[in-house]
């Protein structure tokens, strides 16, 4: 018998969504505006292929991919005609009252500084605890290659944050 295309869809969408816009938000430095458009366009494209995602292992990794791809494509057509971001952030909430978003600021505006593939890199091997494996598979590049641009966006990320994190250190 023959799936059909909207078999189970709906219940993967609305288990998948939220993590997939969490990662969005991590892949583009905090621009939640443009988190959910990828998560929108990941869905659709997920959606059109489920008769044949639906059978596959793992379903949400194949939609992570896809969310990955997605994003490192829309990085390639915007790259020249991007919105520049500014130092200032709005409406920052009260420390006090906020719990960890201090440090949740600080780490996903110095994940907004380092290069699209640098942050895919660390959003899939961090984030999403992929092996190289894996993230070579979804960024559809060799295993060496994300394994230099690991270390490479590591040492960034350390040289951007430097002391910064040493505040939110709990003794």
């Amino acid at each position: 018998m023959r799936l059909r295309r909207s078999d189970g869809y709906p219940e993967f969408a609305s288990a998948r969504a939220g993590h997939l816009y969490r990662s969005a938000c991590l892949l583009t430095g905090g621009d939640t505006h443009l988190a959910e458009d990828l998560v929108q366009e990941t869905l659709g494209r997920v959606y059109l292929r489920w008769g044949r995602i639906s059978r596959v292992d793992n379903p949400a990794g194949y939609a992570q991919t896809v969310l990955t791809r997605t994003f490192l494509a829309h990085q390639r057509r915007h790259s020249s005609r991007r919105e520049r971001t500014t130092d200032v952030l709005p409406d920052v909430p009260d420390p006090e009252t906020s719990g960890d978003t201090p440090l949740r600021l600080t780490l996903v505006e110095a994940l907004g500084r380092l290069s699209a593939k640098d942050r895919a890199v660390v959003v899939l091997r961090y984030w999403e605890d992929r092996s190289i494996e894996e993230t070579a598979a979804a960024m559809n590049t060799s295993s060496a290659a994300v394994r230099t641009r690991c270390v490479r966006a590591l040492a960034r990320l350390r040289a951007l944050l430097g002391d910064a994190l040493s505040e939110y250190a709990r003794p």
